[in-house]
């Protein structure tokens, strides 16, 4: 335990500071209304942990009133059902603050938790922890002052059961102490890209905040490598040029030279996956695990890699876009690719509300 924790708890309680949680049996947050649910082995013996999210339908997972701060979240959903494959494209998350109806948060459930393109994957980093098999937990901190909501809308063509949840969060009287930034989280895709544009992780941010990171998936549709985009800010009026531009996609993701170990000429490379608290490169895959298909199939390779900005924050003052060029290298030529490319951008800024880009429909989600 370290001092500021600790100073934070002493001043939290100092204030009032309560302690709550949603969860499929305490559906309001209620004290003392957790594992009242009865089973087969009576009453208050784990009667209800889990909810069925009907085909077609929005089920509400937390109502918050008051000021708040949501600490962590908790999915995981059954994967011995029916409803495999691309489920966690086809649940979306959408989180609403201070008693806005338009959604700060609003993400395909896997992608919001760096698990994209309906793969699995395990994630170990200080925002995201995917853990095994698929308990998908959040660490971001989403204050609010007026209320917060968190729905989950199922837009897979059958039910999805055995989706369980735990929102952890605490009640604090005094909205004055709560942070005036409010927790934000887009989605974008793009298949294919187009040469020689690059991709838009992120742009229609106004007004004042932190970028706070990015989770990024790329199926190469074409071959060699993919990765010499450079990663670019365009803070605070930038326009032709950024602010900040980086040197290449895996280094921007705290790795090199194509994640490959390249220790023996007489070997081919291995790519190799990792997972740390800041940067990530946990998804490499050429193997269909979705279910869809009744016979085995290959596909095209799969990357997944994220990186959070606690320690060196973006931070803008009237507005951001972020930005990756589609660059590859073919033996010592650079070259303008293609690949079908998508993207989670994690933010706070001082509003609730969204980007007002459109987000992708079912059939534009779907990996292809």
């Amino acid at each position: 335990m370290n001092d500021s924790f600790l100073h934070d708890a002493v001043r939290a309680l100092d204030r009032g500071d309560r302690s709550r949680s949603f969860t499929a049996e305490n559906r309001t947050a209620e004290r003392g209304g957790g594992g009242t649910a009865a089973s087969a082995l009576g009453p208050g013996r784990k009667g209800a942990p889990c909810l069925t999210i009907p085909a077609g339908e929005t089920v509400t997972l937390a109502d918050a009133a008051g000021a708040g701060e949501i600490r962590h979240i908790w999915f995981t959903v059954t994967p011995h059902t029916r409803a495999v494959g691309f489920v966690l494209r086809d649940l979306v998350l959408r989180m609403y603050w201070d008693g806005s109806d338009v959604p700060s948060v609003e993400v395909p459930l896997g992608d919001f938790f760096c698990n994209g393109n309906g793969q699995r994957s395990l994630v170990a980093s200080s925002q995201v922890l995917v853990a095994p098999t698929s308990g998908m937990n959040s660490y971001f901190r989403m204050p609010f002052r007026g209320g917060a909501r968190i729905t989950v809308e199922n837009q897979h063509p059958v039910d999805v059961e055995g989706f369980f949840f735990q929102i952890d969060w605490i009640e604090i009287p005094e909205p004055a102490a709560v942070p005036e930034l409010r927790f934000h989280a887009e989605f974008r895709r793009e298949n294919p890209t187009r040469i020689a544009e690059d991709y838009t992780l992120i742009d229609g941010i106004t007004g004042r905040g932190i970028y706070l990171g990015s989770y990024l998936t790329i199926v190469a549709l074409e071959r060699y490598w993919w990765g010499e985009g450079e990663m670019k800010f365009y803070v605070d009026g930038d326009t032709e040029y950024p602010t900040i531009c980086g040197t290449g996609l895996e280094d921007y993701y705290g790795g090199a030279w194509a994640f490959q170990d390249r220790l023996s000429s007489e070997v081919e490379p291995r790519v190799l996956t990792y997972s740390a608290p800041y940067v990530g490169y946990p998804t490499y895959t050429t193997r269909d695990e979705s279910q869809q298909a009744v016979y085995a199939t290959a596909m095209a390779p799969v990357h997944g890699m994220y990186r959070w900005h606690e320690p060196d924050p973006v931070y803008f003052h009237t507005d951001l876009r972020v930005t990756v060029q589609q660059i590859g290298q073919v033996g010592p030529d650079l070259v303008e690719r293609s690949d079908d490319v998508s993207s989670v951008a994690y933010w706070y800024q001082d509003s609730s509300g969204n980007t007002g880009h459109p987000f992708p429909t079912r059939d534009q989600r779907r990996p292809r």
